[in-house]
């Protein structure tokens, strides 16, 4: 067993986990040996992860690095992002390890400044890409890559899917539980298809009328959000707490004490509210996001324009996330599905959506619909959350900062898509 063997297998745990976290134990289990025997090795899980750390740049970096000249050298700055885009997409649909594991390792827990200085040791530099171009935030690469990466996030998940124990499944292991179904291997034709849906979702939106879109009075609608005060009620002094803990911790790492410690109550005095940290996590979420759609809704309705119910939508649930800057940190934990939303929230979600009146929505089906509002939901998140970066500096309430401007032009990304901005 050498040191690489170790790496390839804990990238395989990582990335059969998903989003959970993952012991040096599972590693030594998916490699047949004892745990002292890692530590031969690599002295703790922190060594571990640095190897990996090396190794995912290493790797990441090899596979990109021509697609990034390329892109360097295009023609234009559209055909620029396109190449990006379907290079970086194609290794981390091929790459499902490495894609979890620079989610939860690399873009989470690393300043923004390190992970370009490792790319740029590999020979790659971003920021060449858009050189002479104004500032504006966000930048549209920014735009451009958190919509790749929920879409490569969904990709992924639906194709774990195939490998849920089906309805009366007898099939068990050893132990007695159920034996996953194996994945059949990835076929170039998938790649090409989600590759596609990615850059046609980045190329033109929902496909909306631009003169409609550039005709909005953008200014009005905010005032008429920005009328609507969000108030916290005493009963939700515990939610607040739980969001706070989620926040710092995030929701794999954050206990019962994390939470007994932001609320003032002792721990025991946590389980006569909740049954146990799941049930605790699902009161949050369901919560908030009930709140938060209520909300948006009654924005909509203020208003019989579709072009103008979609800006509502956004900006109501700007104006929230404002308010209550620990939900939006807890949300941005699962602004690539780190945290399965379930389907009590993520209908919650589709009802935003459905509320509104364009054509271009109401012709795709349910699972578009709530994928649709997610993604709309994550891309507000993301740009939110982005602009401020420490956890400490959103609980701060810094993110009033983030100029309505910035989700102006969110708004025309996600109605037209990168024809719509550039």
């Amino acid at each position: 067993m050498t040191n690489e063997d170790i790496i390839k297998a804990a990238f395989k745990v990582w990335g059969r986990k998903l989003y959970r976290t993952t012991s040096l134990t599972d590693i030594a289990q998916e490699l047949g040996v004892s745990k002292p025997a890692l530590y031969r090795h690599f002295k703790d899980k922190d060594a571990l992860l640095e190897a990996m750390y090396t190794a995912y740049f290493d790797d990441c970096a090899g596979f990109i690095k021509n697609g990034c000249n390329q892109a360097v050298n295009a023609p234009s700055q559209k055909e620029a992002y396109f190449i990006i885009v379907r290079t970086i997409a194609d290794y981390y649909a091929r790459n499902k390890e490495a894609f979890v594991f620079s989610l939860v390792y690399v873009y989470n827990s690393r300043d923004r400044n390190v992970v370009t200085r490792e790319f740029s040791e590999r020979g790659i530099n971003f920021e060449q890409v858009g050189q002479g171009r104004a500032v504006f935030y966000p930048p549209v690469m920014q735009l451009v890559m958190a919509t790749l990466i929920f879409s490569v996030a969904e990709f992924h998940r639906q194709r774990d899917k195939l490998c849920e124990a089906p309805a009366g499944s007898k099939l068990k292991t050893e132990g007695g539980r159920y034996l996953p179904r194996q994945l059949p291997p990835l076929a170039d034709e998938a790649v090409s298809g989600i590759l596609a849906q990615i850059e046609e979702r980045i190329k033109n939106g929902l496909k909306l009328d631009a003169v409609k879109i550039n005709a909005l009075n953008y200014e009005a609608l905010e005032r008429r959000v920005a009328g609507m005060k969000y108030e916290d009620a005493e009963d939700n002094v515990l939610l607040k707490a739980v969001a706070e803990a989620v926040a710092e911790g995030g929701p794999w790492n954050t206990t019962m004490e994390m939470v007994a410690k932001c609320s003032g109550l002792s721990k025991s005095g946590l389980y006569a509210h909740f049954k146990n940290k799941q049930d605790m996590l699902g009161q949050l979420f369901i919560t908030e996001f009930s709140r938060l759609v209520n909300y948006a809704k009654a924005q909509i309705e203020t208003t019989e324009v579709p072009e103008e119910q979609l800006y509502l939508a956004i900006i109501s649930i700007v104006y929230y996330l404002r308010a209550r800057p620990e939900i939006l940190v807890a949300i941005d934990q699962i602004k690539t599905r780190q945290l399965e939303l379930g389907q009590e929230i993520s209908g919650r979600l589709f009802r935003i959506i459905r509320s509104i009146e364009l054509e271009a929505i109401r012709n795709y089906d349910t699972h578009l619909l709530v994928e649709f509002a997610q993604w709309i939901l994550l891309m507000i998140v993301n740009t939110l959350a982005w602009w401020q970066g420490p956890v400490q500096k959103v609980l701060a309430k810094n993110i009033s900062e983030v100029p309505n401007e910035s989700f102006r032009f969110l708004f025309r990304f996600i109605a037209l898509g990168v024809e719509g901005v550039l």
